[in-house]
């Protein structure tokens, strides 16, 4: 792969124009691909590179490595990987995210707080493993993978007494709860959800601000129900996300799998999976063109943009607990594709975004300007 093939894929990627195959290829190295430092890259020998791919290739499929590729990942992994990091570098050796004084801004990761019924705060986080309250004979326990599990098997207390929890995932931080129902939810940043210690009448109903991903457990006689913002989604057992950030113009519930119904405005909208209701100010639509990988990536570890230079920076704000703030046209329509792992530094999300020529950043501690 010469160095102008390298930057013919990039541009086709961030444009939206790769064949199949080369859109494959591309995505399977964006976990790797930043790995290599420029000045090992402007040593790389292209053709040494794809000969040392063919060579790993059985005999019979020696054919171009767009065509190839996929079968043959471990044998070419070594190699591609290389390439992969010259092809970012390559791209536009004059790319490059301007910097003031910088902070060291870090990805998000497993951080919250959990409010008990009592105002207490405990820094999940921070918490050691094991039980880490208890509340009205509730037994709330901090697992080994970071999930935090209400028992309420051995409660003895008064039923006719509820007691509330709130979790709040931070800028920057990201949580997973199992509910006394059984119940997953994985809260996305800047997010939040309210719920009782343990449900009990004929509905279980909960509050949320921000995104999360729900994994409900099936309970015809008691339906969950999750309020936010005005939107009530009900559902009797299903998995399905709903971003409602009080910043977002629009709130999205997405079904996976089951069966939702949602209510606002006087209407009620019932999903199937695949579908999305988009709940605006005045009304409900619902739509079967949704890109089911852009929604779950954030619980997935990645992004996935195809999107605005707005909509992409307010999620890296929440992730990256930064500020950004816009010094363009306000009425510059710029759109951008792409997929990185959450966990990468932000410069590299910074400088993929650049090399299209179309924006570019400074930033200053933990403020990031937007200019064209």
């Amino acid at each position: 792969m010469t160095k102008k093939e390298a930057q013919e894929l990039l541009n086709k990627y961030l444009n939206g124009t790769c064949t199949p195959e080369e859109k494959i290829l591309f995505e399977s190295l964006d976990n790797k691909v930043f790995k290599e430092e420029p000045a090992i890259i402007e040593r790389l020998d292209y053709d040494s590179i794809k000969a040392s791919i063919y060579k790993n290739l059985p005999a019979p499929d020696r054919r171009p490595i767009f065509k190839r590729f996929i079968p043959y990942v471990a044998a070419a992994s070594v190699a591609v990987c290389i390439i992969a990091a010259g092809l970012l570098y390559f791209g536009n050796n004059t790319a490059s995210v301007e910097q003031g004084q910088v902070a060291s801004i870090i990805p998000g990761g497993n951080k919250a707080i959990l409010t008990l019924a009592n105002g207490t705060k405990i820094s999940l986080s921070d918490a050691k493993l094991g039980q880490v309250a208890a509340q009205s004979g509730v037994k709330i326990s901090k697992t080994a993978n970071g999930q935090l599990v209400y028992d309420a098997s051995a409660t003895t207390a008064d039923i006719g007494k509820i007691e509330y929890n709130t979790i709040e995932a931070p800028a920057g931080g990201q949580w997973e709860v199992r509910l006394p129902d059984g119940s997953v939810v994985f809260l996305n940043a800047l997010s939040s959800i309210t719920y009782p210690t343990r449900f009990v009448g004929n509905e279980r109903l909960v509050k949320m601000q921000g995104e999360a991903y729900f994994e409900i457990a099936h309970n015809r006689a008691m339906p969950f129900k999750v309020s936010s913002l005005g939107q009530t989604v009900e559902v009797l057992g299903t998995h399905f996300d709903v971003m409602a950030y009080a910043d977002e113009k629009v709130i999205k519930t997405t079904l996976l799998e089951g069966s939702v119904k949602i209510s606002d405005h006087g209407q009620n909208k019932l999903l199937k999976p695949g579908e999305q209701a988009q709940v605006s100010a005045t009304n409900i639509i619902v739509t079967s063109d949704v890109d089911l990988e852009d929604v779950m990536a954030w619980k997935k570890g990645y992004f996935k943009f195809n999107e605005s230079i707005q909509s992409i920076m307010a999620k890296v704000s929440r992730w990256y607990n930064v500020e950004v703030i816009y010094e363009m046209d306000a009425k510059a329509n710029l759109a951008f594709g792409g997929k990185l792992s959450r966990s990468r530094d932000i410069k590299d999300l910074l400088k993929i975004m650049e090399r299209t020529g179309k924006v570019h950043f400074k930033i200053e501690g933990r403020r990031i300007t937007v200019r064209e």
